[in-house]
């Protein structure tokens, strides 16, 4: 189905007319725009502050992939389509700093306004902006992307288009979009929104799995690809954006090529192989033990440890609360318990990683230790009743002394089962109606860490009479079931910026308990979560918005969705060493989206 353009009163033609006579408050012209106070960046600035705006360009990097695709539409839910294409061939309205928390520069807009009260944005196009097949981008189709993306495409996108009253073209250069909702970070939102040629889709639907890419602006085009193999991205050598300060210094490399393999441990052997240029490495074991061959040895290959200051995230085992016994919080509070988290952390990482405490741990948006106080519990007790032991009160993770028998964790959890009539009979834990404690958990194939993880988890629930079966599928399974949320427990990342959002309601929003496709695989239905994350986007101050925070990371953290695994403080890459990066102004997310292959460039 097509988009139409003149549905629910979005695009009064009047109202062109009425903005150009001066009907709404008017805001200065900007460069840029941040979620809180004044960009840190000039009008006049020449590169962002973690490039080297002198960086050789071309060369050629090779990436790994584990799994596989079957698209090229990034923007929609249908098919597993390829990461690289959708940051590196296509642009935005504006793009980000990643050393600023949420702080927006002009990209294919030259400028920003916004009402008083951040009730309206407008956006006017850059005159060079063009999209790679050399056709101008138009505020056609920046409004029809808009739509388009906020009907059709993927679900992130739907929530800001419903808050969008009213979207019109002021000029051949300028939109304007007018919200109905109190949103202080929505223009912002809009800003980062992919803009796409209008005229690509007049005789094809967008919301079709299609190995026809859509047409972009940004830096690479696809060269070549073979669906589950390989895709090789062209820098465009008439790239409008090239000498635009905000690009100097990235994008660098010519050729960025993926391959797509089975498992984690055949791509780590290609990499061993010279086949693969660069390598992430998650498993800190790993990175101890496993790059001591001839390449490392002989400095062809160089082991860097990148710092960062981004928050922890989430990432473990989680748990469906849709579905029997996890809707039970009392039962996904024993597994909590009865995962014995340091003997599994001694196994896999020497027990030299730290437990993730928190959704936002290791920032300043973390949960505090012992009760809330002041503003962040001001923002919960108005949910008091609904909130779950240990909101209010404080809450910590339990800890084990380390050995396999995990007696005083393993004790609490068999109460907490009793409590919530389940009772070890004949060794298998069982409830009333003679139903035994059993479940999946679904895992994809090829992630051996994550399959190492739930083998000893089955092991340590066995003594408790709990049985969990490990269910291994292959990516295109594991994407469908996910979205699906056709699934007992799963393994489980989401990673966390310090600037939350409008994306903590694709995250853990009510709508995500029914609707495809959100983040919300835990299937939480919470009014206190859904009220903090309303507080985060209408925050008056910086004070405000942490303190919103801290109370969301509360909620969701003493919801015991997910058994939380480790994080790591700093990301472990090893690579060619012909590949350079700034060293000394590594951007504070670190080795994050904006890193590698971004701001990296090759020295034969």
């Amino acid at each position: 189905m097509r988009p139409h353009f003149f549905e629910r009163g979005r695009f009064a033609a009047c109202a062109i007319a009425f903005f150009l006579s001066g009907g709404f408050a008017q805001a200065d012209s900007a460069h840029g725009i941040a979620m809180y106070g004044d960009p840190a960046l000039p009008p006049d600035f020449v590169s962002l502050p973690y490039v080297n705006p002198e960086a050789p360009k071309g060369g050629r990097i090779v990436l790994s992939e584990v799994g596989g695709y079957d698209s090229l539409n990034p923007f929609i839910l249908k098919g597993s389509s390829v990461y690289g294409q959708r940051n590196y061939g296509y642009e935005s309205l504006m793009g980000r700093n990643w050393d600023e928390p949420f702080t927006l520069y002009g990209l294919l807009a030259e400028s920003v306004e916004t009402g008083p009260n951040r009730e309206w944005v407008r956006f006017t196009l850059r005159p060079e902006a063009h999209f790679s097949d050399g056709s101008p981008v138009t505020v056609e189709d920046v409004l029809w992307s808009f739509e388009t993306l906020g009907t059709l495409g993927h679900p992130r996108y739907h929530g800001a288009w419903e808050k969008i009253e009213t979207a019109e073209a002021l000029d051949d250069r300028t939109v304007r979009f007018t919200f109905n909702t109190e949103d202080n970070e929505l223009p912002l939102i809009l800003g980062l929104r992919p803009i796409l040629k209008k005229a690509t889709y007049e005789d094809r639907a967008f919301d079709e799995s299609s190995l026809e890419a859509p047409v972009g602006t940004g830096p690479y085009v696809i060269a070549d690809f073979e669906p589950g193999r390989f895709v090789t991205l062209k820098k465009d050598p008439d790239w409008w954006g090239a000498d635009l300060p905000f690009n100097r210094g990235q994008h660098n490399i010519d050729e960025i090529r993926y391959e797509w393999f089975g498992d984690g441990d055949v791509a780590f052997e290609a990499f061993r192989a010279g086949e693969i240029s660069s390598n992430r490495e998650g498993n800190l074991s790993k990175w101890k033990t496993a790059y001591d061959f001839p390449a490392v040895q002989n400095g062809e290959i160089i082991k860097t440890e990148i710092p960062h200051q981004r928050p922890s995230g989430i990432q473990g085992m989680v748990m469906n609360t849709r579905r029997a016994p996890f809707d039970d919080w009392r039962v996904r509070d024993a597994l909590i318990h009865a995962f014995n988290f340091e003997f599994i952390n001694n196994a896999i990482n020497a027990g030299e990683e730290p437990r993730i405490r928190s959704y936002f741990s290791n920032s300043v948006l973390g949960m505090s230790d012992g009760p809330a106080e002041g503003k962040v519990r001001e923002l919960l007790e108005p949910f008091a009743d609904e909130l779950l032991p240990g909101a209010l009160e404080g809450y910590a993770l339990p800890v084990s002394d380390g050995s396999d028998a995990n007696r005083q964790n393993t004790r609490r959890a068999l109460k907490i089962l009793a409590d919530a009539g389940w009772t070890v009979q004949d060794g298998v834990m069982t409830n009333a109606d003679g139903e035994t404690l059993e479940f999946d958990i679904l895992l994809r194939s090829g992630a051996t860490q994550t399959i190492n993880i739930a083998e000893i988890f089955s092991q340590q629930l066995k003594r408790i009479g709990v049985v969990a079966n490990l269910v291994t599928v292959d990516a295109a399974q594991y994407k469908e079931r996910t979205q699906e949320y056709d699934f007992d427990m799963a393994y489980y990342i989401r990673l966390m910026s310090l600037s939350p959002g409008n994306e903590q309601n694709l995250y853990w929003g009510a709508e995500g308990v029914t609707k495809p496709g959100t983040r919300n695989w835990m299937g939480m239905n919470s009014p206190a979560a859904e009220a903090m994350i309303d507080a985060l986007l209408n925050g008056k101050s910086q004070e405000d918005f942490r303190a919103a925070a801290k109370a969301l990371d509360r909620v969701l953290t003493t919801g015991r969705y997910v058994i939380p695994i480790w994080y790591s403080p700093v990301g472990r890459i090893a690579h060619k060493a012909e590949l350079k990066y700034p060293v000394g102004k590594t951007q504070m997310y670190g080795d994050w989206i904006g890193f590698q292959p971004d701001v990296w460039w090759i020295e034969p």
